[in-house]
C-alpha cells in the first residue's frame, strides 16, 4: 500500500493514504468483534462468513439496512464520535431479532467531506461495539471520501446486517390470539429517529448542546446523543424462556406506524399510555414545540423501545426474562380482536 498514492488525486481533495491510515487504525477494533464463522481478515473485496447451520432444518436468512439520520447532527456539534456507530448497528440489529434471527454479520458505509483517520476510528470504535453489544461480527465496509459532496467536518454512516433463523423459529405475528399480553422494553432515549423535529424544536446549536438541564441530570446534547439501545441479547433470552409470538421495533413512526406491523389480520392492539413512564426528553421535546399528543406517539418511542407479544399465561416469565438480561419491561396493553391497527388509551 505504500506505493500507491496519487498527489493529483489529493489536490483534488482525495487523499488515498489518509484511507490507508484508516484502515491501520480500525483494523484491531473491526477484529475484536469476530465470531466463530468470520473468514479471513479486514481488507478483501468482501467479507465472508461460513454459518453454522447445525440444528436448523430450514435456514433463513434475514436482512436489514438502515442509517442514524440526522442525529448526526448532534456528533457533529458535540465534536463527539464514538456513539453514533452504535445507533446505525442497533437499527439494524434491533429489525432482524424482531424475525426471531440471531444476527451475524455487519457491514458499514461511511461517507466523508474528508478522511480524518482518527475520526474515521472513533466511528468505527462505536460500531465495533455495536456488533459487540449485538454478538455479531463486523465483516467489512467502506469509507468514501467525498470533497464537495459532504462538507469537510461531515459525514453520513450507513449500514447492513444478515442473521439467521430457523424457519419454524421464525416470529412474524402469525399466531396472535386477542387477550395476548404486550410487553414494552424501555428505550435509553430518544434513540435515533425524529431528530429533524427534536432539533427544530429545541433549537439546537453549538450552544444548546452545551447547556445543562436538571431533567436529564446532563447536557442537552449528552441526552440527544445517548445512543440507541441493541435488544439482541435480550431477544434470545425472551425467546428461551416464553412463547414470543410478535415482536415491533419502535423506530420512526411511533407507536402508530410499528406496532400494526407485528400484527396479524383481524388482530387489535390496546395500550395503556400511563402503563410505561415517559423519559423527560419527551415531556420537554413536546412542551417546548407544543406537540400533540398524537404526534408525539405517532414520532417517538416515548421510552418504549421494544413492544413484545406473549401468551398472558407467559407474562411473568417474559418480564422475569428481561431482568435477567439487564432490561426493564412493562405490561402496557393486550391484543383484541378487530381491525388491524391500534387504540392508545
Amino acid at each position: 500500500m505504500s506505493e500507491s498514492r496519487s498527489e493529483s488525486y489529493k489536490a483534488a481533495g482525495v487523499d488515498v493514504v489518509a484511507g490507508y491510515e484508516s484502515v491501520k487504525l480500525i483494523k484491531p477494533m473491526v477484529e475484536s468483534t469476530f465470531i466463530p464463522g468470520v473468514i479471513g481478515s479486514l481488507g478483501g473485496f468482501g467479507g465472508l462468513f461460513q454459518p453454522n447451520l447445525s440444528g436448523m432444518s430450514e435456514p433463513v436468512l434475514v436482512s436489514g439496512t438502515d442509517g442514524v439520520g440526522t442525529k448526526l447532527k448532534l456528533a457533529f456539534l458535540m465534536n463527539k464520535h464514538d456513539t453514533i456507530g452504535i445507533d446505525a448497528v442497533a437499527m439494524c440489529v434491533n429489525d432482524i431479532a424482531c424475525c426471531g434471527a440471531q444476527p451475524l454479520f455487519f457491514l458499514d458505509y461511511i461517507a466523508v467531506g474528508k478522511n480524518i483517520p482518527t475520526r474515521i476510528a472513533d466511528i468505527v470504535s462505536g460500531i465495533a461495539e455495536g456488533c459487540r453489544q449485538a454478538g455479531c461480527a463486523l465483516v467489512g465496509g467502506e469509507t468514501a471520501e467525498m470533497p464537495g459532496f459532504y462538507p469537510e467536518d461531515e459525514y453520513d454512516v450507513a449500514g447492513f446486517s444478515v442473521g439467521m433463523v430457523d424457519k419454524p423459529k421464525m416470529i412474524d405475528g402469525s399466531r396472535l390470539v386477542p387477550g395476548d399480553v404486550l410487553i414494552g422494553v424501555a428505550s435509553s432515549g430518544v434513540h435515533s429517529n425524529g431528530y429533524s423535529l427534536v432539533r427544530k424544536t429545541l433549537g439546537i446549536n453549538e450552544k444548546s448542546v452545551g447547556r445543562y438541564m436538571d431533567e436529564f441530570g446532563k447536557t442537552l446534547g449528552e441526552e440527544l446523543l445517548t445512543p440507541t439501545k441493541i435488544y439482541v441479547k435480550a431477544i434470545q433470552r425472551l425467546i428461551a424462556a416464553a412463547d414470543v409470538k410478535a415482536i415491533s421495533h419502535i423506530t420512526g413512526g411511533g407507536f402508530y406506524e410499528n406496532i400494526p406491523r407485528m400484527l396479524g389480520d383481524g388482530i387489535h392492539a390496546e395500550i395503556e399510555k400511563a402503563a410505561a413512564p415517559v423519559p423527560p426528553v419527551f415531556d420537554v421535546i413536546a412542551k417546548t414545540g407544543k406537540i400533540p399528543e398524537r404526534d408525539m406517539y405517532n414520532t417517538f418511542n416515548m421510552g418504549v423501545g421494544l413492544v413484545v407479544a406473549v401468551a398472558a399465561d407467559d407474562a411473568d416469565k417474559a418480564l422475569a426474562a428481561l431482568k435477567d438480561a439487564g432490561e426493564t419491561g412493562y405490561i402496557i396493553g393486550r391484543t383484541v380482536a378487530g381491525d388491524k391497527g391500534i387504540t392508545l388509551k
